[in-house]
């Protein structure tokens, strides 16, 4: 009697397509990419790994992204002035230092400081587009306008001691006070009488010549004036014409 063979035969067919099946999966069991199409990213949504040019074609992560350097704001050298009236928009006070304030550039006045009879404020504001520098005080004195010389001048005593920064750092449209006193004690019956105020602005920096004369009044009483240092309030320059203790050398 002959037999059949028929069922080895199919178990070969079966054999073949399991090994049909594990060709199409990988070996960790995900299924493989069909040629020519895209490498999905892990589930984890990291972004996939892109080829690097500067490399041998191996892939590298991108780095996080970063402002570039166009983006990012400029130092004062070479820059423009900033809405604060400071170089490259930055609190850089270096800069008002080594650049002297434009005597074109300055809008400058005195006022009687209300409440304060013998008291006048000198305001000096910068008109300019950068910011600049003034000297710790200014150059302050008292006559009569029909003098022909200074020889009978007054000088007020100004603070002591002074130190620290170079100059008085002015920004763009900022207003910088200096507060005198023409006769602390109120001994207007000893005082000397003058009727013109005279002020230089930045004596460091300017000449003489651009000395401004402001009028007092007939015969204002001048005795042992004082005068404070720059500040940026009536208030603080007020505190310093108080402490005024060492008379003018220039």
């Amino acid at each position: 009697m002959s037999v059949r063979r028929r069922p080895l035969i199919l178990s070969t067919a079966l054999v073949a397509g399991a090994v049909l099946t594990l060709a199409a999966c990988g070996s960790d069991g995900e299924s493989s990419p069909a040629a020519g199409g895209s490498v999905s990213s892990p589930s984890t949504g990291a972004p996939a790994a892109q080829p690097d040019s500067r490399t041998s074609g191996q892939p590298t992560t991108a780095p996080t992204s970063s402002p570039s350097a166009s983006s990012r704001p400029s130092g004062p050298a070479g820059g423009t002035s900033g809405a604060n009236g400071k170089p490259g928009g930055g609190a850089d006070d270096a800069y008002a230092y080594t650049h002297p304030c434009d005597k074109q550039k300055l809008s400058i006045r005195v006022t009687p400081r209300p409440g304060a009879t013998g008291q006048r404020v000198i305001e000096v504001r910068n008109t300019g587009t950068t910011a600049c520098g003034l000297s710790h005080y200014p150059l302050v004195y008292l006559d009569s306008a029909k003098s022909s010389d200074r020889s009978a001048s007054v000088k007020p005593l100004i603070p002591g001691g002074l130190g620290g920064a170079p100059a008085y750092p002015l920004s763009v449209g900022q207003t910088a006070y200096a507060v005198i006193d023409l006769d602390p004690d109120g001994a207007s019956t000893s005082a000397t009488r003058v009727d013109e105020l005279n002020v230089l602005a930045d004596p460091e920096h300017m000449a003489n010549a651009d000395t401004l004369n402001f009028p007092l009044g007939s015969a204002t009483p001048v005795l042992k004036p004082k005068l404070g240092l720059y500040r940026s309030t009536v208030t603080d320059a007020v505190a310093s014409m108080a402490a005024a203790d060492t008379p003018t050398t220039s």
